[in-house]
């Protein structure tokens, strides 16, 4: 049984100095799953690729947006969206997926939600592969404004990580939730420009649906450098205000509840 006078600031910590063993466990589980498959995750990969060849068939021509513009942002919005929703669901029951190990082994806490977000990211570069393929097929080109997306998908995971552990903490406590999390993260899909251009919106109403988004300049911050483009400031602002804020109400409620999260379970 984990000490409950460890506190969850010295958890997480613990968990980041050790993030090899985090990775080591993410990659098992993908093995693990896939095992008796010959392609493994990149089936993953080969149903994200048909989803966007539907999706962009035929949103591309109700849009009437030209392909060499609408398929590289579908193709990057709903891979991230698609790394975005896996670990705020998974987070959903993080440590009741790992009830037995958090109850029978001395690790950091912590270490179950980097181990979950850890695979994400794995299936995540597994999907990305797609990109270049669409960029070749609508031969659209690139900048050096793309090695952008590197420090904004660093900004992206340093946010879902709060994000997850907050979610695994309060879902543990009340399991109920995480059915509410999946509906809100289905409103969110719909109103965050993923399968729409932000163009096709009135300035308004863009105004009153993406300003306030998270989930929109999160995907910003990555996604624009991938299009050649530079992200707003107000899209890093928000990001880095978010992360900050973020982890300092995480780690107060983690500080308070860690010692509780095995009695939960």
């Amino acid at each position: 049984m984990l000490h409950p006078e460890a506190s969850g600031t010295k958890d997480v910590f613990s968990a980041f100095k050790n993030f090899y063993l985090s990775l080591y466990l993410a990659y098992s589980d993908i093995r693990q799953k896939y095992r008796r498959s010959s392609l493994g995750p990149f089936w993953i990969t080969i149903s994200t690729a048909v989803m966007i060849t539907c999706i962009g068939g035929i949103f591309g021509g109700l849009f009437k947006t030209p392909m060499k513009d609408f398929l590289p942002f579908l193709t990057s919005g709903l891979i991230l969206w698609g790394f975005v929703s896996s670990c705020l669901i998974d987070s959903t029951t993080v440590f009741v997926s790992a009830e037995s190990v958090i109850k029978q082994l001395p690790l950091p806490i912590t270490t179950h939600v980097l181990r979950m977000v850890s695979r994400n990211v794995i299936i995540f570069f597994h999907n990305i592969i797609i990109l270049p393929f669409v960029f070749l097929i609508v031969q659209k080109g690139v900048n050096k404004d793309i090695f952008l997306c590197l420090p904004g998908f660093f900004l992206l995971v340093v946010n879902l990580l709060w994000m997850s552990l907050l979610l695994g903490i309060i879902c543990t406590r009340f399991r109920d939730l995480g059915q509410i999390v999946n509906s809100v993260l289905q409103i969110f899909f719909y109103i965050t420009p993923i399968i729409w251009l932000p163009s096709l919106l009135p300035e308004r109403t863009s105004l009153m649906i993406l300003e306030p988004n998270l989930f929109y300049h999160l995907l910003q911050i990555v996604r624009a450098p991938l299009m050649g483009e530079l992200p707003s400031y107000l899209s890093w602002i928000i990001s880095v205000i978010s992360a900050i804020i973020g982890w300092i109400l995480t780690l107060a409620l983690f500080n308070r509840y860690r010692s509780r999260i095995a009695y939960w379970l």
